[in-house]
C-alpha cells in the first residue's frame, strides 16, 4: 500500500484497500503473546493465513480471465495462484511472525535480566516494542521475499508475465 493505484487501474481488494491489513493479523497476535491465551494467537494466524489463500484465489481468477488459449490460460492461473501464494505466506505471515516473536521473546528476556519492572509493564512493554516494530520490517521483508522469489521459484516459469505479487 506504498502509493495509490492510478486512478485508471482496477483497485486491488487484497491490495489496495483495508483488507490488506489483515495480513498483518498473526504480527499483532505475535505481538500479543505474552498477554493473551495461546489460542488468540493461532486465531491471529488464521486470519493472516485465511487473507493469503484468498488473495492466491483472487489472482489467479483474475490471470484467468484473460483471453488466451486454454493451455496458456491454465498455466497463467498456475503461475498466479502459486506465485501469490507462496509470496503472501512468506512475506505476510512466516517471516513476520517469525521476526517478531524472536523479537518480543528477546526483549522479554532482557527486561527479565536487566530490569527490576514487574513481570505486567515487562509484557506491556515487550507487546509496545513488538507492535512498534512491525511498520519497520514490513518493506525489508517484501524486498527479500521478491529477491528470494526471483532468484529461485519465479526462474521455473515458463515464459510467462511475472505475476506482481507484491
Amino acid at each position: 500500500m506504498s502509493e495509490p493505484p492510478p486512478r485508471d487501474a482496477e483497485r486491488d481488494l487484497f491490495r489496495d484497500t483495508w483488507v490488506r491489513y489483515l495480513g498483518y493479523a498473526n504480527e499483532v497476535g505475535e505481538a500479543f503473546r505474552s498477554l493473551v491465551p495461546a489460542a488468540v494467537v493461532w486465531l491471529s494466524y488464521g486470519v493472516s493465513s485465511s487473507y493469503v489463500l484468498a488473495d492466491a484465489i483472487d489472482k489467479g481468477k483474475k490471470a484467468g480471465a484473460i483471453p488466451s488459449s486454454e493451455a496458456g490460460r491454465s498455466t497463467r492461473v498456475t503461475v498466479a495462484v502459486v506465485d501469490t501464494f507462496v509470496w503472501q505466506a512468506l512475506a505476510s505471515v512466516a517471516i513476520p511472525g517469525f521476526t517478531i516473536n524472536r523479537v518480543c521473546a528477546a526483549s522479554l528476556y532482557i527486561l527479565g535480566t536487566a530490569t527490576r519492572w514487574p513481570l505486567s509493564i515487562r509484557k506491556w512493554t515487550t507487546t509496545a516494542l513488538g507492535l512498534l516494530v512491525i511498520p519497520v520490517i514490513v518493506h525489508p521483508i517484501d524486498r527479500s521475499v521478491d529477491f528470494l522469489l526471483d532468484s529461485s521459484l519465479r526462474k521455473l516459469y515458463p515464459s510467462v508475465e511475472k505475476p506482481s505479487s507484491s
